[in-house]
């Protein structure tokens, strides 16, 4: 039963150590520096992980077994609550590390005078932690020698011992973040031990610690070397000397130190540098320098080894020409001119040349003169360019501007002007039923609508005066009785009988135009409704006695010519005149009717 745990024990501890192994490689193998210069780091929160790791400390061991002679039971291990576990770690990254430790541990046995419990030993091996900036958690497995001794076979016997196991290291600010404390570290152990004459001792043991953890040095790489380069003066004219210094920075004193340099007419050593400008064409050039350290023959191979930095001048082109120009006089009338005067400085006094655009109007001279004319172009902002060239080909511009001030628009309508317009369309005129006849065309006004047609030719004569070219557009409707070629007709003769009756008056034929439309565009019953609720000349109480006959009203709204004064648009009123004397004979119904629908009266 013993040597079966025993061989399971043996297998989990071999299973432990050999599942430690991966995560240690894998570790070491992203904490690998990049091959490539990174970026300088963010200040860290916390210190970077250490290098070393000394612990010493309290431990307890539990082992698990039996010394047996001859089959009879000799000796049991007890728990051993002394002594003391040191170990010294030393890593390769931030993660993985080797570890070496030593333990000791006595207890005394049956007989107090006798040493009943004694283990003393030393192991080797692998650690791997995980680094924050509160707690370090980490894991170990180590092999190693381990002292055994007890009551009966008080001589110490070696055998090997495997640790596998871990802890937890509680990082404090003391000694400047060199001082951890180990909160617990639990390790399973196992050992093997030669008790010759007696059996073979195999223990299983458990033992847990803790302590104090002093670090030593970082895992943080040095500081990368840093370089920068400044050249003087920045710029030059063709021929002119550029001096490049380089100024390194965070370089170890220990180290060997190569400078490169490189770019356009450029030769250095060390930290200085000269630039050739003899054969350089006019523009901007870039100077690289460099700088690698390490042990000589192998400088620059760690990422922080190396920089590199770089510095501009620009070789300037002689200089060009300046120029400035003005308009005298600024505000301008349509067609009236602006002299434009241009002044040019050519650092080398080279010759100048000057020309001349207008975004509007025309502009001519030479020299630093020249006339503007705004003759053609529009009113507002004229922009005026003045343009200046070497015999280099080097060029200057400048802007002016004029602006041109619209005419002054032109006199509003006179108040008698606008109070004629009010008028001409004072109101439309109403036809009696079938009027004017078609035997009779001269036929059909009534008093009323003449005296409307007679002050219309009068104010539309007055308003020539004001508007020669005022022309009327008189529109003939008729009631939706008879025929629609009975009603055009009809529309026609009306429109004409206004027409001839107002060329009576005076007004030329050639001022009137006329359009009969029949019974296509009439005035529908709410139409007429709303007429007459709207009919200042009437009152309230005959508006109502009037809609009560809301037919006939409707058949005599329609029997009309509509009056427009065509320059402004303005139209006549369509307000029926039932105050007119003849009112009555303007809505009388019972003329005979003409054409195929004989059982509805005349129009």
């Amino acid at each position: 039963m013993f040597s079966r745990i025993s061989k399971i024990t043996r297998l989990a501890l071999t299973v432990a150590c050999a599942s430690v192994m991966p995560i240690a490689i894998a570790a070491q193998d992203a904490a690998q520096p990049p091959a490539a210069p990174a970026p300088a780091p963010k200040a860290a929160s916390a210190p970077a992980p250490s290098k070393w790791d000394l612990f010493a400390g309290y431990s307890y061991l539990a082992p698990k077994g039996s010394l047996v002679n001859n089959s009879t039971q000799q000796d049991d291990a007890k728990s051993v609550a002394c002594c003391a576990d040191v170990s010294l770690a030393r890593y390769f990254s931030n993660y993985f590390g080797v570890q070496i430790e030593g333990d000791f541990h006595k207890n005394g046995g049956n007989n107090v005078t006798v040493v009943h419990n004694q283990f003393a030993g030393g192991s080797g091996g692998l650690i791997v932690r995980l680094p924050t900036s509160d707690i370090t958690p980490f894991v170990h497995a180590l092999i190693g020698g381990e002292s055994v001794s007890s009551t009966y076979y008080p001589s110490n016997k070696w055998g090997m011992v495997l640790t596998a196991g871990g802890g937890v290291d509680y990082n404090t600010p003391l000694l400047d973040h060199h001082l951890a404390i180990r909160v617990f570290q639990a390790d399973y152990q196992y050992t093997h031990e030669n008790m010759y004459p007696v059996t073979r001792l195999n223990l299983n043991m458990a033992r847990l610690s803790t302590g104090v953890v002093v670090s030593f040095g970082s895992m943080a790489p040095p500081p990368t070397v840093t370089i920068a380069c400044a050249a003087q003066p920045t710029a030059v004219f063709q021929g002119e000397p550029v001096a490049v210094t380089a100024t390194v920075g965070n370089q170890l004193p220990k180290d060997h130190v190569i400078y490169s340099w490189s770019g356009n007419g450029v030769t250095g050593t060390d930290t200085n540098a000269k630039v050739d400008t003899s054969n350089l064409a006019p523009g901007s050039y870039t100077v690289n320098c460099g700088v690698k350290e390490g042990k000589p023959g192998k400088e620059g191979l760690k990422p922080w080894e190396s920089a590199s930095g770089t510095a501009t001048f620009t070789v300037k082109e002689f200089e060009p020409p300046t120029l400035s120009c003005s308009a005298n006089p600024t505000d301008l009338k349509p067609g009236d001119s602006s002299t434009i005067t241009s002044q040019g400085v050519s650092p080398q006094n080279r010759p100048l040349t000057y020309t001349y655009q207008a975004s509007g109007g025309t502009i001519s001279g030479s020299g630093t003169t020249a006339t503007y004319s705004s003759t053609g172009a529009q009113t507002g902002p004229v922009q005026i360019t003045c343009s200046v060239s070497d015999d280099k080909s080097h060029t200057a511009t400048a802007n002016t501007s004029v602006t041109i001030q619209p005419p002054p628009p032109p006199p509003g309508p006179s108040p008698e002007q606008v109070r004629l317009e009010a008028r001409l369309a004072l109101h439309s005129i109403f036809f009696p039923t079938a009027q004017p006849r078609e035997k009779h065309p001269e036929g059909g006004l009534v008093e009323s609508q003449q005296t409307t047609l007679t002050t219309l030719a009068t104010d539309f004569k007055s308003y020539l005066q004001f508007k020669p070219d005022a022309h009327l557009t008189l529109t003939g409707h008729t009631d939706p009785r008879g025929t629609e070629k009975y009603n055009q007709a009809l529309s026609e003769r009306r429109v004409n009988r206004a027409k001839d009756f107002l060329v009576s008056q005076g007004i030329s034929a050639s001022a009137i135009d006329v359009q009969a439309l029949g019974e296509s565009q009439q005035l529908s019953k709410d139409e007429v409704k709303a007429l007459v609720e709207s009919n200042p000349e009437i009152s309230d109480q005959d508006k109502k006695k009037v809609l009560r006959q809301i037919q006939t009203i409707y058949l005599a709204q329609n029997r009309r010519v509509d009056i427009t004064l065509a320059n402004t648009g303005q139209q006549s009123v369509k307000l029926y005149p039932f105050n007119a004397a003849d009112s009555a004979t303007l809505l009388d119904q019972k003329a005979p009717v003409h054409g195929k629908k004989k059982a509805a009266p005349k129009k």
